[in-house]
């Protein structure tokens, strides 16, 4: 099946809402759990960029599993991040370990220049260029920093696609599971993954499926 693009901000409040309140328990503590399986024996400290924080759920998430990281998450949609800073009030204990920053990628200015550790979660398919995100990892993490991306795989039919949309979908607003949809519609294959990997340089990388709709990509930065 060809990958359909789709829109790549999520600035809509009644979609940010949505996805805000939406209970992606499940696949955000897969999201921490995959990134201890990554770091093996290693803690995940200093400073962490968020690609594409969102609402900052896996952002909270990440900061509650690792005490000794502080986290910057940059959005480019102003309605995510509103909720997103929402969220931070909620959990005081992590707030202060946690800065929410709007920026488009590949243009938006970071707090520091360099990060030891850069994660995602669910940007890479809204992107209309894969570049983008392989680039920012390229500039923001430091030489030997962990890059930990989560994505969904693009399924091999619309048929698949409905599926999975019945499968984890089945009791949340239409929008979201228009969204889901089009979110599986618009993913890459890990084939193609693999290949943008190569393409950037980021030879430290590895891809790997770790469900029927996820995968993980992994790795050390490149040393400068």
């Amino acid at each position: 099946m060809e990958r359909v693009p789709e829109p790549e901000l999520m600035d809509d409040d009644e979609q940010a809402r949505a996805y805000a309140e939406a209970d992606f328990a499940d696949a955000h503590d897969g999201f921490v759990s995959a990134l201890k399986d990554a770091l093996g024996d290693s803690d995940l400290g200093g400073a962490v960029l968020d690609l594409g924080c969102g609402p900052a759920d896996v952002t909270v998430r990440v900061a509650k599993a690792f005490g000794a990281s502080t986290i910057h998450g940059v959005d480019g949609s102003r309605a995510m991040l509103r909720y997103g800073e929402i969220r931070l009030a909620r959990h005081p204990e992590v707030s202060g370990r946690i800065e929410l920053v709007y920026g488009l990628l590949p243009r938006a200015e970071m707090p520091r220049e360099k990060y030891d550790a850069v994660i995602s979660n669910s940007l890479l398919h809204h992107l209309p260029d894969p570049r983008i995100l392989w680039s920012a990892i390229s500039k923001w993490a430091d030489g030997g920093a962990l890059v930990f991306i989560m994505d969904l795989m693009r399924p091999p039919s619309v048929e698949e696609a409905r599926r999975l949309v019945d499968a984890y979908a089945s009791g949340e607003p239409e929008v979201l599971r228009t969204d889901f949809f089009n979110s599986l519609l618009a993913a890459f294959e890990t084939g193609e993954v693999e290949q943008q990997i190569a393409e950037a340089g980021l030879n430290g990388l590895s891809v790997r499926p770790v469900s029927d709709r996820h995968f993980v990509v992994s790795g050390r930065a490149s040393s400068a």
